[in-house]
């Protein structure tokens, strides 16, 4: 992974840290599907008109758009709308690196090295220490079991859309982003009309002159275009080019930038034991991404001896240029 992937994937590190307090602030004025179906319907129809649609490999693309796209937020918008708190979800979602890495080396038969697979631990482990830490606070009535593991199914729906995307193997990988807003608003959408009605979107439309219309508003143009248009973009950008097992554990740093934020603009105070976490986080986080990939014994080639035939003399401007190893014959291609 180059010294520029790695930047890009701390530029959507940080651009995800924030999601969750737009997010947090559109749950406050839409109804959970709806806003998941709105955050790409705002792109749907300019995209669906103006871009091409990238060559994909259908089945895999719908795996991604499934998994990223679709399931990722029913789970983890029902999950905060249910009180999950947003710097608790950035954490917990972020279970997904993971089972990004088990399902890498399950269906891409990626390989980890040692120093890869103690920096995940170590990283999980601080995950699991703040999580600890938030379960023993006084807070231990807002993330209530079901929220959490709503959002853990949340993290695994985005690993399996990580390896979707990356078997999809897109032409444009940003294109292949932009329409997954396409796809994905229909299924949605469908999910808001039958589980939360009509008339629930209708009316949280009705009211977006509120204050906290507004302010939902604000957090829904976020999410289309930094969390959505430029964060998923670059992120599967990054792992159509490099290991899912390299990229997907700088997710681990996404609940650093959470909880700063909540605390920050939301009043969520962290504690002692989610700072101490978060340095974890960020040295198991920098072990696993910095680590030499794994060397591969290199095969000498055997000697190749190149061999050239000039053609007929009626056909003199044209030569065929072969190649032969020790002890075969050779192979002229004309």
């Amino acid at each position: 992974m180059s010294t520029r992937d790695r930047l890009l994937a701390l530029g959507v590190v940080f651009l995800w840290g924030l999601n969750f307090v737009a997010i947090h602030l559109s749950l406050e004025h839409f109804p959970p599907f709806f806003l998941a179906a709105l955050r790409f319907a705002v792109m749907a129809i300019p995209v669906a008109l103006f871009v091409r649609f990238p060559k994909v490999r259908l089945k895999w693309f719908l795996v991604y758009v499934a998994g990223f796209g679709t399931v990722q937020f029913m789970f983890l918008f029902l999950a905060m709308t249910l009180g999950m708190p947003a710097g608790l979800a950035s954490l917990v979602l972020q279970t997904s690196a993971p089972f990004t890495v088990i399902l890498g080396a399950l269906f891409l038969r990626e390989r980890m090295t040692f120093a890869q697979v103690v920096g995940l631990l170590v990283a999980v482990g601080g995950m699991g220490l703040i999580a600890v830490d938030r379960a023993t606070g006084s807070d231990i009535g807002v993330a209530a079991l079901l929220p959490i593991g709503l959002t853990i199914l949340g993290g695994l729906s985005w690993a399996i859309g990580n390896i979707g995307g990356r078997l999809a193997q897109p032409d444009d990988s940003f294109r292949m982003t932009l329409w997954m807003a396409v796809v994905a608003t229909p299924p949605l959408y469908l999910a808001s009309l039958i589980i939360e009605g009509p008339a629930a979107g209708f009316d949280s439309l009705m009211a977006i002159g509120t204050e906290t219309g507004l302010r939902a508003l604000g957090g829904l143009v976020y999410l289309a275009v930094f969390g959505t248009l430029v964060g998923a973009g670059l992120w599967t950008m990054l792992l159509s080019r490099n290991d899912a097992s390299r990229v997907s554990p700088m997710s681990l740093l996404v609940p650093v930038v959470g909880i700063s934020a909540s605390f920050a603009f939301l009043g969520e105070v962290p504690t002692v034991g989610e700072i101490v976490g978060a340095v974890i986080v960020v040295s198991g986080c920098a072990v696993g991404v910095m680590a030499r990939p794994r060397s591969r014994r290199r095969h000498r080639a055997p000697a190749v001896a190149t061999v050239t035939r000039t053609a007929s003399e009626g056909d003199a401007d044209h030569a065929c240029v072969g190649a032969i190893a020790p002890g075969r014959q050779p192979a002229i291609d004309c």
